[in-house]
């Protein structure tokens, strides 16, 4: 019995020294486990590689589409409608030879005044187109733009007589009309006045566009060379204004080559991949629009888009009529339409028309209808 009991005590003890040493062991690990694991965190505190901070990508919001609309000084403002336009221009200071600037209406234009007044009670902005292809001295403007920016002190007195005009006049900015640079040597000329009276316009907050040559022949489809102008200019100005008409003198004279669509796609394509080699924005290119009517025969004048529907408002979705015996090519609101879808599609920052005053009143206003495909545009981005 005695045996049995010595036995049992024995078990005993074996199994509690098993239990405890179970116990103690299970305690080192644990220990060595949280040393080794504070160890690696320190290690890690110390490391010198920093994480890779990623940069935030930036989100590009599309810019609103403009829509600049040319008024001649002769107009009377209180027949333009400025609801629809973001911009109007009105059209034009005259550079003379030194550098001076003269306006229809000398130095208190009476018209200029009214429109400012007008468009900035719409919330539009104004700006005074310099250049233009006639002179108001006779003549083409070429000769007086050309030597006006070819020397420092002509081109500055130019910029300043400019400057002092917007400031006068409560004006938002500069539109740049030189028709047409013809040398290499007149495209550095064009840049240099660009870049200073730049310069100048934005440090006062106002803006600078420039009115260009479409540069693509009517017929050919081709690269026009006789124009030429230096890309780094654009750099430098908001708005490119590209007059996509006129084409009708290309070659020999055929009204129907005023504006085709066929024609403006060719232009779209060049002045497209134009900004884009140069990685200039395509918003700032504007597709011009003409509201005028071109006669078969050059010697009868133009008519305006108003006057062509006035003797029939079936004309206004043509691009083609016969009014006092003479057929006139124009563009109608389905060809409008179709030219500001372009546009937009081609990513253009808008619309330019020439002239405002040339528009029909109403349901076959031209610009109404360009409005609300642009006003639609602005819907959809801002989705």
């Amino acid at each position: 019995m005695k045996k049995q009991y010595l036995l049992l005590i024995v078990a005993v003890i074996l199994f509690a020294g098993g239990f405890f040493s179970g116990v103690l062991f299970s305690n080192i690990e644990h220990q060595k486990l949280t040393n080794d694991q504070s160890k690696q965190t320190e290690n890690l505190s110390k490391s010198t590689k920093q994480p890779i901070s990623k940069k935030i990508p930036e989100i590009q919001e599309s810019k609103p589409k403009v829509l600049i609309g040319y008024v001649q000084d002769f107009r009377d403002p209180e027949t333009i409608d400025f609801s629809s336009l973001t911009h109007v221009v009105y059209s034009f200071a005259h550079p003379t030879k030194d550098g001076s600037v003269l306006l229809n209406g000398g130095t208190e234009p009476t018209n200029l005044k009214k429109l400012v007044k007008r468009a900035h009670n719409h919330n539009t902005k104004v700006l005074l187109a310099v250049g233009g292809w006639y002179h108001i001295e006779g003549g083409e403007s070429y000769d007086y733009f050309k030597t006006a920016i070819s020397s420092e002190t002509s081109r500055t007195k130019l910029i300043n007589e400019l400057l002092a005009i917007v400031d006068r006049e409560q004006l938002d900015g500069i539109d740049i009309d030189f028709e047409h640079p013809r040398s290499q040597e007149d495209a550095d000329q064009l840049l240099e006045f660009t870049k200073q009276l730049s310069n100048k316009l934005h440090q006062k907050k106002k803006q600078l566009t420039i009115a260009v040559y479409s540069k693509i022949h009517s017929v050919a489809g081709t690269e026009i060379q006789s124009v030429v102008f230096h890309p780094e200019m654009f750099t430098y100005v908001d708005y490119v204004n590209i007059m996509a008409y006129d084409g009708q003198w290309d070659g020999e004279y055929n009204a129907a080559n005023l504006a085709p669509y066929s024609f403006i796609e060719n232009i779209v394509n060049y002045w497209g991949a134009l900004f884009d080699t140069y990685k200039l924005p395509r918003e700032k290119l504007v597709l011009g629009v003409p509201y005028y009517a071109q006669p078969e025969d050059p010697s009868i004048k133009q008519m305006s888009f108003e006057a062509i529907i006035a003797t029939n408002p079936e004309f206004a979705h043509q691009d083609k009529a016969q009014v006092n015996g003479t057929t006139y090519y124009y563009n109608g609101i389905p060809t409008i339409e179709k030219k500001t879808k372009l546009a937009i599609d081609e990513e253009f920052g808008g619309m330019m028309i020439w002239e405002m005053g040339h528009d029909a009143p109403g349901d076959y206003s031209l610009t109404t209808a360009i409005a609300k495909l642009l006003e639609n545009e602005k819907l959809l981005v801002g989705q």
